[in-house]
């Protein structure tokens, strides 16, 4: 499926205007009563100066609450779902994500070291504790699944088992180390929570990001080959060592940041690859920007719905993307499994 340059450009053009739409709508959804209009004088007022019109109150929670937290939905939406598409290819396997694989539980179990152990905190911060979690779980991923048979059946198998692992290596720390309000704080951002982010917090995010699409677009030849396996990118001249050993280590990067600001968020990686293919094709250079675009409006729509399905309080976000991923998962399954 080749889909034209001029209809991957508009595709393109719709999808951001559409995002752009999408997070002026979502910073209207909370407690506190805002218009979609208060958000565009807002945001006039910021660019070129001049009154808004609005309270302090309303400014800071636009400014200071919803902007950031609805852009960073954006952001690890994006971010997940590249992801889930580089995993799927490297691998062969389309149930792969960061999720399933155990690398947000790895990522998860390092920065729960940081956060509650101290364990190399004011060297390695929480985001490079997750970093170094989700390698040591891609790793042993890697490993049982070698030692099971190589087989892309098998990859799967072994992250679910790493997840199990990491999961109670994560409930063990906190457990035996944290007070019972530490307990409620961790566990719900384990749960993924994009509450009160800072603008930091979001750069951060963005910039990992935006490196690791820069770098799937420009690896998409290699993508494209590797989705026919490894003899075959080899015999079209790809160094497949090499060209893995980045892109595992640019999707773990990626997994790493955003699971230390937001927890694991799961199943993003894995329900949006399939949703590209379907519009664009299986190109990766046309794929990966559709994805990233398709995954940060995905994750802006689970943030507004978990704000409203138990308002005032919020639902973590992690639990609206189970709802919609395990579905998809299963499906996935049963259809790999009549082929």
């Amino acid at each position: 499926m080749r889909t034209r340059p001029a209809a991957v450009a508009g595709l393109w053009l719709g999808g951001l205007l559409l995002l752009l739409l999408s997070i002026g709508f979502a910073i209207t959804i909370g407690p506190s009563s805002l218009g979609l209009s208060d958000v565009v004088r807002s945001v006039r007022a910021e660019v070129f100066g001049g009154d808004s019109g609005l309270s302090k109150l309303h400014e800071s929670i636009i400014w200071r609450l919803r902007l950031p937290q609805s852009v960073l939905a954006a952001v690890c939406g994006a971010g997940l779902a590249v992801c889930g598409g580089v995993l799927q290819s490297l691998l062969r396997n389309p149930l792969a994500d960061p999720f399933v694989l155990g690398v947000s539980s790895g990522a998860s179990v390092g920065a729960v070291s940081v956060i509650l152990l101290g364990v190399g905190a004011g060297v390695i911060g929480m985001a490079g504790g997750a970093f170094l979690g989700a390698v040591a779980a891609f790793a042993v991923v890697l490993v049982l699944a070698r030692l099971a048979g190589g087989t892309t059946d098998r990859v799967v198998l072994a992250g679910i088992a790493a997840t199990q692992l990491f999961s109670a290596l994560t409930s063990f720390i906190v457990y035996s180390s944290a007070d019972a309000e530490q307990t409620r704080s961790v566990l719900f951002w384990l749960l993924g929570s994009l509450s009160s982010p800072s603008w930091t917090e979001v750069a951060v995010c963005g910039a990992a990001t935006a490196i690791g699409l820069v770098v799937c677009v420009l690896t998409a030849g290699a993508l494209d080959a590797f989705s026919f396996g490894n003899d075959a990118a080899a015999a079209l001249g790809i160094d497949v060592t090499r060209i893995r050993l980045v892109l595992l280590t640019v999707t773990a990067l990626m997994t790493a940041v955003i699971v230390s600001v937001s927890g694991a968020i799961g199943f993003v990686g894995l329900v949006l690859p399939h949703a590209a293919r379907a519009v664009v094709g299986v190109r990766h250079r046309v794929m990966m920007p559709t994805l990233a675009i398709m995954g940060a409006l995905f994750l802006v729509w689970a943030d507004v719905v978990g704000r409203v399905v138990i308002a005032p309080r919020e639902l973590p976000i992690g639990v609206i993307t189970a709802i919609v991923g395990v579905p998809m998962f299963v499906l996935v399954l049963i259809r790999q499994g009549r082929r």
